[in-house]
């Protein structure tokens, strides 16, 4: 029955291609008509599924967040003039493509439009005199910025583009993935198969081919061939000879780089040029990864920037177009001087578009910003608390494994009664994998590889054996295990469990372990039969950039990093979840999901950053400064530097910023003078016979002065490690507004509405509780944990603000997210810190204590007794955003305290390979 849906529904969206939208009768009606040839037995019920599965769809929508363009005189504005004369062949046939892979038609629609924005600030392909242009495209980690280049690939090439260039990613597997996605959407066939399935007489078609096989672009490069310059010069022609464009997608590497550069220096050579006159594309797929000038970093990373410039001056007339999703690229933190960043070649000196993920992305504020509430249990994260005696963070290439942590086994039980609803749900011709990242050795992951192998092979055979005997199969412990862990995860899914335990064989039998790294690439999709595969993917950094496990359902993530892009990058569980992301689960460290929570909030600041210089009618350069002087660019900032043993200085702007102390130093002495520094504090306030307001997070003290506020932050005693609370930028900050926009300020006190009340700072208090990260108490410092890397609860900057402003606020933010009235939003403290009128100074008084099932820790014992105190700070809009405080980086110490980021070993391969 569920097959019989599945295909009612296919054929209805195939034939809403290019119709206007139908009403709900109108739909409907179709439906019938389609379901009455195809699949007579189904009923109104099923008919009505079907129909409101079809309208969520058309409710999915995407499109622009912000432009944000440079000033170039001399650009003119040309696609619309061309667009007469333009066949769009190309751009059709990928169009079919996506409405058959059943994508929504506004997120269609608006690919069409975003595609048509980007390429109208590409140079003219037709204008014959020299041009170049450099931009950049910052999406969101796995949201489809594939499907969006490939179509600005099919509308570059019906223009007149004649070379159009992806420098896809560091691994082969990866390249070879974007080459069958660029083989799907744009060529047409399959550049790797010498033969293959024939359409209208013509072989090797697949994808977009498939609705128009009499044209093709010319491949230079194969699903199974990078290029190679012998292969090239096999063939004479000059790029300009082809009737069709020339396409390439080329692996990230200095020596494959080289291989092009001599090839089109040939090129250029045989036409009697010194350059190439024909119209290029560059695009640069995770443009923030080898790319950028990293002068501090390796060599290589140097050269390959190098490579990419000397490629794109090659050519008359050329166009550069990076894609990232990570906002924090350090193509706008490096820690060099302003001058030096715009100087820089590859900087997206002409524009920067930013893209609005599709309502229905599965991203990183609805894991772990919605997803993690301020009470209750997380919606999909769960937390490894078990692997420190098994397989610690910080492990040696040669450790052994002999077991598994029982978190990860019970992942793999996840991932197999995911299967298995799936298929229930007839989502059984798709696949279904699970991620495992959990070592930077190739050594280490491939024994990981095994002991997951031997772990479901022990499972299957048990299915196999006894799944069939009814409730007597739980006498069987695998069996009983797996139906413990669907009464925890999936109990309220629309399946009981005999209806899972007789489907569980035919589900789970085929599932397969499979590692994937340099030396080693099992996955493969593609020889799949009518069932979709299930697959364990074992890996490292090949699973942390680019590379798109399909189905992804299931995640196990043991990773330390905190370096922003990176862990961004490592998010291969964002993407999209249709019809199965209620069973999706996410397994790591508490301290991961913290610092993910963070950069969620952060990224999300950059994006608002550029809705509001798109309105300011700002350049790139200055969102690039606006990125490098975020807060959260410190840490960047030091990892660029580190190893440079010194001291670093950045400028970091305030303005319409949060700063809180979410680590605060344990020395006996320091807890002593930030007690008696927040008594001093409360005691004023006391006595200045200032208003204060109750509200739902606490007492709230109006019209306090800002001499206050300066001699609580001269007292402060600040950990090292709490970069952005150090009190000397902070009060540099705060002094040059104190005789205007900062010189009335209000206090925030919390406090718990429940629970037994505190008077040590001088008012009653419920102290709130807060979890803290055990590993860093041994270097005297406390991180509070658990709850986003905050201190404050969520909502915590509307204390204060005007009620109309908020309400506005809040209405605005519904409007921009395509959220109902009614319907539940979390929304961030960021609309509220633009309504504000004076800054707000919360003083927290909070109870440490270690997170559920690690009480027994010896690292207890560290933790202070009595509450501590720690504070946040929420700036205004200052009228004067652009001034900047000098905040100075010590990346000697942050190296003793964190390490550096260790590269993986197929990292380290990948650069170093040819």
């Amino acid at each position: 029955m569920n097959e019989a849906i599945e295909t009612v529904k296919n054929m209805v969206e195939m034939g809403l291609f290019n119709q206007p939208r139908k009403t709900e009768d109108e739909l409907r009606k179709m439906i019938r008509g389609v379901a009455g040839a195809v699949a007579p037995g189904l009923g109104d019920a099923e008919i009505e599924q079907i129909a409101r599965d079809i309208e969520h769809k058309q409710g999915i929508k995407a499109g622009l967040i912000a432009i944000v363009e440079g000033d170039d005189q001399d650009f003119e504005p040309w696609l619309d003039d061309a667009k007469p004369s333009i066949t769009p062949f190309y751009w059709e046939r990928y169009q079919k493509l996506l409405f058959k892979k059943n994508l929504p038609r506004d997120v269609i629609t608006s690919t069409d439009q975003v595609t048509d924005t980007i390429l109208s600030r590409l140079g003219n392909p037709r204008l014959e005199k020299r041009w170049d242009r450099r931009g950049m495209v910052v999406g969101h980690v796995q949201s489809g910025k594939t499907a969006n280049y490939s179509g600005l690939m099919c509308k570059a090439a019906d223009a007149g583009y004649r070379l159009i260039i992806v420098i896809a990613g560091i691994h082969n597997n990866l390249r070879s993935q974007t080459q069958e996605r660029i083989d799907e959407g744009l060529i047409g066939f399959d550049s790797g198969k010498q033969w293959g399935r024939t359409v209208g007489g013509r072989k090797y078609v697949v994808g977009a081919g498939e609705f128009g096989p009499s044209r093709r672009p010319v491949s230079l490069t194969t699903r199974i061939h990078d290029f190679n310059k012998a292969r090239a010069d096999s063939d004479r022609s000059e790029i300009g000879d082809y009737v069709e464009p020339v396409v390439l997608v080329i692996k990230k590497n200095h020596r494959t780089l080289a291989n092009l550069l001599d090839w089109l220096k040939d090129n250029s050579a045989r036409g009697d040029h010194e350059m190439i006159d024909q119209p290029m594309l560059l695009i640069d797929d995770e443009a923030d990864n080898a790319s950028i000038n990293t002068k501090y970093g390796k060599k290589l990373v140097t050269t390959i920037n190098g490579q990419i410039r000397d490629l794109l001056n090659i050519f008359h007339r050329s166009c550069y177009v990076g894609y990232t999703a990570t906002p924090f690229a350090n193509i706008f933190i490096d820690p060099d001087q302003d001058d030096e960043m715009y100087n820089e070649d590859l900087f997206p000196r002409d524009f920067i578009i930013g893209l609005d993920a599709p309502t229905n992305y599965f991203g990183p504020t609805k894991i772990f910003v919605d997803g993690l509430p301020e009470e209750g249990d997380p919606t999909w994260l769960r937390y490894i608390t078990d692997n420190e005696d098994i397989l610690p963070i910080k492990h040696k290439i040669d450790h052994e494994l002999d077991a598994l942590p029982s978190s990860l086994t019970r992942a793999l039980r996840t991932l197999l009664l995911a299967r298995t609803i799936r298929n229930l749900r007839g989502q059984k011709a798709t696949h279904c994998s699970m991620l495992v990242n959990a070592s930077r050795f190739t050594a280490v992951q491939g024994r990981l590889r095994n002991r997951l192998h031997e772990t479901l092979e022990r499972i299957q055979n048990s299915v196999r054996i006894n799944a069939s005997r009814g409730a007597a199969a739980l006498r069987d412990p695998e069996i009983a295990a797996l139906h413990g862990v669907w009464q925890e995860e999936y109990s309220d899914t629309e399946f009981d469990w005999p209806s899972i335990q007789s489907e569980l064989l035919g589900a789970i039998a085929s599932a397969k372990i499979v590692e994937v790294n340099s030396r080693a690439n099992d996955l493969d999709y593609s020889n799949s039969g009518e069932s979709g595969q299930t697959v364990v993917a074992v890996g490292g950094f090949s699973l942390s950039r680019g590379l798109t496990l399909e189905g992804l359902t299931v995640t196990w993530f043991l990773r330390n990093t905190m370096m922003y892009d990176t862990l961004m990058q490592m998010g291969r569980w964002f993407g999209y979840r249709g019809g199965y992301e209620d069973l999706c689960r996410i397994w790591m460290p508490a301290e991961a999901i913290d610092w993910y929570a963070f950069i969620a909030n952060a990224a999300e600041e950059l994006h608002d950053e550029l809705r509001t210089m798109e309105k300011a009618k700002a350049t790139p350069r200055m969102f690039g400064l606006a990125v490098r002087s975020h807060p959260a660019s410190l840490l960047v900032t030091a990892r660029n530097k580190m190893g440079s043993g010194k001291k670093v200085t950045t400028l970091v702007g305030l303005s319409n910023k949060f700063v809180e102390t979410s680590k605060v130093s344990i020395r006996p002495s320091d807890l002593s003078a930030n007690l008696a520094i927040a008594k001093s504090l409360v005691s004023k306030l006391n006595g200045a016979g200032l208003r204060e307001d109750p509200t739902p997070w606490g007492t709230l003290v109006r019209g306090v002065p800002v001499e206050f506020i300066d001699e609580f932050l001269a007292g402060w005693r600040n950990a090292e490690q709490s970069v952005t609370t150090d009190p000397g930028p902070v009060r540099s900050y705060i002094r040059a507004r104190r005789a205007d926009e900062l010189q009335t300020w209000d206090v925030l006190i919390p406090s718990l509405a429940k629970g037994l009340s505190d008077n040590t700072l001088g008012k009653p208090i419920v102290p709130a509780t807060r979890y803290v990260d055990l590993h860093d108490l041994q270097h005297e410092f406390m991180s509070f944990s658990g709850k986003r890397m905050r201190v404050a609860s969520r909502g915590i900057e509307k204390a204060g603000v005007d009620p109309a402003k908020a309400d506005a606020a809040e209405a605005r933010y519904r409007e921009e997210k395509g959220k109902a009235d009614g319907e539940l939003v979390n929304f961030p403290d960021s609309i509220y810190r633009r309504e504000r009128d004076r800054g707000l100074f919360i003083l927290h008084y909070v109870k440490p204590k270690a997170p559920d099932g690690m009480e027994d820790a010896k690292e207890v014992d560290l933790i202070p007794a009595d509450p501590v105190v720690a504070w946040g700070i929420s700036l205004p809009v200052s009228s004067r955003p652009a001034e900047r405080v000098e905040y100075v980086v010590n990346t000697i110490r942050y190296q003793e305290l964190f390490g550096e980021e260790d590269e993986d070993d197929d990292q380290e391969a990948a650069l170093e390979a040819s």
